[in-house]
């Protein structure tokens, strides 16, 4: 049972006493314990593992003291159900046995089965319902994302073989997105019902697009997938990523509760980019954490300040963690969050 609802009130814009933080990868390889079974389990080893799935996404709820837990996971974990060969490998990342790149290639595509090939993860979201005191998220990724692994066959920082996809094959290209947002949001929609309390879209290297074709090749599908969603009744956030400010002017029509901000932007600029009509997740760059205590104390000061002028704020990085983040200053930052917060709101004094 829920006792700590800060998460949720802040997504919906509503009064806190202190600002809701979370971190993004906060369940990873910073916690010497997690990477303690990483020693006997890969990533997908764990996912399939719902006891074990749940012990891991509880990890950072106990040890840091968050005010949200994120579901343990990978963004690559349905594309296996609509007929998506992969593997995790290490230090490289997803690596797809059959890239797709053709017309022919989306036909073989099949529609996601949740409860037949992801019942593990529906169990893993029961448990931690059934266990935590405080919202679970869960995630999915979004089209583009997503379309660069598979299109590529393995990360990338061009996105060579995506980009000349989608502009010498728009409608092959329209295609295959339309396919993986039918995906994420049955995806999402399962996660919901079996007692997610909120929902995530990652979309990380969707930054990587001009501002015209984000509105062209990809807005459209992350539009279907909030939409589709909007009959449920949950917090939804969109996440696109790093250097995705130019971006955020164009998703002013998505029917998202949140939207998630890097560091590449300010709190009050992304507020002012996205119309006012959203709470805001953000945005500390993680690697202010390699610096001293009052370094890092210093700019989470300058985010909150922004964050606490309005309502609707939640207190997390502008990207994922990093493996060589400190357990401590995680800790120690978490507290500062809430104790800053908490005596700022309750003066009313918000620089």
């Amino acid at each position: 049972m829920i006792e700590n609802d800060l998460f949720l009130r802040a997504c919906r814009r509503e009064a806190v006493n202190r600002v809701p933080v979370w971190y993004m990868r906060q369940a990873g390889r910073y916690d010497p314990d997690y990477r303690k079974i990483k020693e006997k389990y890969s990533l997908l080893e764990i996912c399939k593992q719902p006891e074990l799935a749940a012990e891991v996404s509880l990890m950072p709820v106990h040890k840091l003291g968050v005010d949200a837990a994120i579901l343990y996971s990978d963004i690559m974990n349905p594309v296996a159900s609509i007929g998506i060969d992969f593997d995790i490998v290490k230090d490289i990342g997803p690596v797809i046995h059959n890239p797709v790149r053709s017309a022919s290639d989306i036909d073989r595509l099949k529609p996601i089965d949740v409860q037949a090939h992801l019942s593990h993860v529906l169990e893993t979201i029961k448990i931690l319902d059934r266990e935590l005191k405080v919202p679970l998220i869960t995630f999915a990724g979004a089209p583009f994302t997503l379309a660069s692994y598979i299109i590529e066959g393995r990360p990338s920082k061009s996105y060579i073989r995506t980009k000349a996809l989608m502009y010498t094959e728009p409608q092959v290209w329209h295609r295959l997105m339309g396919k993986l947002a039918d995906m994420a949001a049955t995806y999402l929609r399962a996660h919901i019902n079996s007692g997610a309390k909120a929902v995530q879209l990652f979309d990380s290297w969707v930054g990587s697009l001009a501002p015209h074709d984000f509105r062209e090749f990809v807005l459209p599908h992350v539009e279907s997938i909030f939409a589709s969603l909007s009959d449920l009744n949950i917090p939804k956030i969109y996440f696109p990523g790093v250097s995705s400010g130019e971006l955020l002017p164009y998703l002013t029509t998505l029917q998202s509760d949140v939207i998630g901000l890097d560091w590449r932007v300010s709190i009050t600029e992304g507020r002012s980019r996205t119309g006012g009509k959203y709470a805001i997740q953000g945005n500390l760059d993680p690697y202010v954490l390699t610096a001293p205590s009052e370094v890092i104390h210093e700019h989470a000061r300058r985010i909150l300040d922004e964050g606490m002028k309005e309502p609707g704020f939640i207190f997390n990085l502008g990207h994922g963690l990093f493996p060589e983040a400190s357990l401590d200053k995680l800790r120690e930052l978490t507290e500062f969050v809430h104790s800053y917060s908490e005596q700022k709101l309750a003066t009313g004094v918000v620089s």
